[in-house]
């Protein structure tokens, strides 16, 4: 009995000498980018709303999305059975006043009328011209008209609709310059800067890398959203449609030469290196990560065998086994 027990300490003992056995990695030169992901949509660089000056209902629309227009030409007509006759009303008043005008200037060059009698008449036409005038202008606002030369990029209306002055009836933009509106994080604004790179995709184009530069950071977020819009610029518009959302990702820090390493092997500032069978600990700078790998700053060359996931009871100068894949 006793030589069994001794037998069996003897094999526990010879189990704890035994190395350790663990998963190991290379670091090496490689590309490494610090990105911040946020999300954005397609729009134009100037998009422009039209809206109707007054409320009244649609009675026809002129335009469909798609359509080019040029700045001043109708879009959308409002009913206008109301300024029409208040029109003609005014019209008729002004051909009255403007008769009474001609007969009174007449007679009082010829002494039948005093100097008050025709600056009386004179007067009123002149009303009466003002009042057509005003109510042609009325009636004019109940044609809503472009603002700008551009394209329809989304049309919310459709005859029956009653128009009022806050209500968006047409977006205008140009397809050919765009811009993409992103929502960042206020946790990553202040690493956001104007030019930065960014990389864009969609899952309409899987695979497909679109290629962006930040144009603008606005100075003020959303404190509802914590959030902050970022404008970018598209090196080439090309077939990116306008309200399309796209997964951004704006490079705000990159290097192509970083030493790298499986971001697992690091706990803090810290990782094991293996030489000769056996682990050292060894404190780095770490730098950007990303895709499960850690750049190494300083500390660590490349080519050096590090540690992947190291078990807890590593100690310096342990001797360790390499795990075979």
């Amino acid at each position: 009995m006793g030589l069994l027990l001794a037998g069996a300490i003897a094999g526990g003992l010879a189990w704890r000498a035994r190395p350790p056995e663990v998963e190991v990695a290379k670091a090496r030169i490689g590309p490494a980018a610090d990105l911040v992901y946020a999300t954005g949509y397609v729009e134009a660089q100037q998009p422009v709303s039209v809206a109707a000056r007054i409320t009244a209902p649609v009675a026809q629309v002129l335009v469909s999305e798609g359509d080019r227009v040029r700045r001043g030409q109708p879009l959308v007509l409002l009913v206008d059975d109301e300024q029409r006759g208040l029109l003609d009303q005014a019209a008729a008043q002004r051909r009255a006043a403007e008769e009474t005008e001609r007969r009174t200037v007449t007679l009082y060059r010829q002494g039948w009328m005093t100097r008050a009698a025709r600056d009386q008449a004179v007067a009123s036409a002149d009303a009466a011209r003002a009042g057509e005038r005003t109510a042609a202008a009325r009636r004019d606002q109940l044609v809503v008209r472009a603002n700008t030369d551009g394209v329809v990029t989304k049309r919310d209306v459709e005859p029956g609709d009653l128009a009022t002055p806050t209500r968006v009836l047409i977006l205008l933009g140009d397809p050919a310059r765009i811009r993409i509106t992103a929502t960042v994080d206020e946790r990553d604004i202040t690493r956001v800067r104007v030019g930065q790179d960014a990389l864009m995709s969609s899952d309409a184009w899987p695979g497909r890398v679109i290629h962006a530069r930040v144009h603008e950071v606005t100075p003020s977020g959303d404190p509802n959203a914590r959030a902050f819009r970022v404008r970018l610029l598209p090196e080439s518009a090309g077939d990116l449609p306008l309200g399309i959302t796209l997964e951004v990702n704006v490079v705000t820090r990159s290097t192509q030469r970083a030493v790298l390493v499986p971001a697992t092997a690091l706990a803090g500032d810290r990782l094991w290196v293996v030489a000769d069978g056996q682990v050292h600990a060894r404190t780095v700078r770490r730098g950007i990560e990303a895709n499960d790998m850690a750049e190494i700053v300083s500390g660590l060359r490349a080519g050096e065998t590090v540690v992947v996931a190291p078990p807890a009871d590593l100690a310096e100068g342990r001797k360790v086994r390499i795990k075979t894949p």
